[in-house]
């Protein structure tokens, strides 16, 4: 599922990666023949499922999962009734009731585990709840969601024949009446890349958005100068100049409680989220050579062939970040503007690269032929999988040894530049820029 994204949207959890392993030698990228994550599905080709995964890693706004492709198609994922998984509230829904319905379902075949966490003032806790006895339901215990929280739901959901399918989603509760509180991922003491940029949005719009930059605050250790910059009313990204450097300590502090950020609407938060800077890790994609590359310093380069976004939905150029890792996922065309082009339940180690769904992601469904030879995506970067997700395959190579924050440059597509706000891609701002985003001047 080398999807597609939407492109309307062209503006724009997290599982923690394995200790990386040493990087082997260099893989010549013929050594998997063929192109990755095909393109348009043709009426005559199997549906294939693909999938959106609404990431609340960087806000609880819906992330739409959009990547996969028939061209060079062998098998297909195939879609099965039990696949529809359910969640109430709906992906990305907002100001939701403290004691409003919450419910994870599947009109047929059985949920296999339902995860459900929530991320507060209080830091990141597990719900707790059950799933019915005839495998269909899942509910969580009385009174288990707070108010003011973002919550991720991960399911995943079994047919009679054992085909899985997986969900994940996001929602948050309401703040009380005339109260703002900020959402930010990933959680407090995750070790991010050297590309991370700290994110914060919003529940409601920000009038007064100096006085809430005055009490928000980045620091580093060894410290270096870190700037703010607003995306609209809603939005407050920061970042150094450069990259991070590896084993830096970041701390982002909260000191919203009673500020004011526009009439008979105050801050509810005081709180400190540390994140520790990891290994230096960038992955550099050609998409006219259809190569991904591996860098890391002190290691070798390791290369895999890959198959990107067709003429028609071109992978956008310049620097991303990780925002999250899923080992399987949906995909779904609907989604993402793509109709019924494609929808892949199970599509193995996924790692988001913006918020118009834009992945990094296993691909078994394509032949060989494809991956280094092709691009026939809808804007997504595919490598070689097997179905369920191959720890040796390139794409579980590449899910190990990556982490949130981890930097993804592409070249040579034909698509433009991605947008400053789709995901983290404020690296592609120059820095005298970036600043003049700040509202105090």
């Amino acid at each position: 599922m080398t999807g597609g994204e939407m492109r309307s949207a062209k503006n724009p959890a997290m599982h923690p990666a394995e200790a990386p392993a040493e990087l082997p030698a260099e893989v010549p990228a013929k050594a998997h023949a063929g192109k990755g994550s095909p393109g348009r599905v043709r009426t005559r080709v199997r549906r294939l499922r693909t999938a959106l995964v609404a990431m609340g890693a960087l806000t609880a706004a819906v992330l739409p999962a959009a990547c996969a492709s028939s061209d060079g198609l062998v098998g297909g994922g195939a879609t099965f009734p039990g696949a529809a998984i359910r969640v109430v509230p709906g992906d990305g829904a907002h100001d939701v009731g403290a004691g409003g319905r919450f419910e994870v379902r599947v009109p047929a075949g059985r949920l296999e585990r339902v995860e459900v966490r929530r991320t507060g003032d209080a830091g990141r806790q597990r719900v707790a709840g059950r799933i019915t006895p005839d495998g269909l339901i899942w509910r969580p215990a009385a009174g288990a969601l707070a108010p003011g929280s973002r919550y991720t739901v991960d399911a995943v959901a079994l047919d009679g024949a054992g085909h899985r399918s997986a969900r994940h989603t996001t929602f948050t509760t309401s703040v009380p009446r005339g109260r703002f509180a900020g959402f930010f991922s990933p959680e407090d003491g995750t070790t991010v890349g050297t590309g991370m940029i700290v994110s914060l949005e919003f529940n409601r719009p920000i009038a007064d958005r100096a006085a809430v930059e005055r009490a928000v605050t980045v620091t580093a250790d060894p410290a270096v100068e870190i700037a703010p910059h607003w995306f609209g009313n809603r939005r407050l990204d920061f970042r150094p100049r450069e990259r991070w450097r590896p084993g830096t300590d970041i701390s982002l502090a909260l000191r919203l409680r009673g500020v004011r950020a526009g009439p008979d609407m105050y801050g509810t938060q005081r709180k400190t989220i540390h994140y520790r800077v990891g290994r230096d890790q960038i992955t550099l994609v050609d998409v006219a050579r259809h190569t991904l590359t591996v860098r890391r310093r002190g290691r070798a380069p390791v290369t895999f062939p890959v198959t990107a976004g067709n003429a028609e939905n071109p992978t956008y150029n310049g620097k991303m970040v990780i925002l999250e890792r899923r080992s399987v996922t949906r995909m779904n065309g609907h989604t993402v503007g793509f109709g019924g082009e494609y929808d892949i339940a199970d599509v193995p180690h996924a790692m988001r690269l913006t918020r118009s769904g834009t992945f990094l992601h296993g691909n078994y469904w394509a032949r060989p032929r494809v991956f280094g030879g092709a691009n026939t995506s809808h804007g997504c970067v595919g490598l070689k999988d097997i179905k369920g997700g191959g720890r040796a395959t390139p794409a579980g190579w590449l899910f190990r040894h990556s982490i949130v924050g981890d930097t993804v440059q592409v070249h040579h597509s034909r698509g433009g530049t991605v947008a400053p706000d789709n995901g983290l891609g404020g690296w592609n701002l120059p820095w005298g820029q970036w600043k003049r985003g700040s509202a105090l001047g």
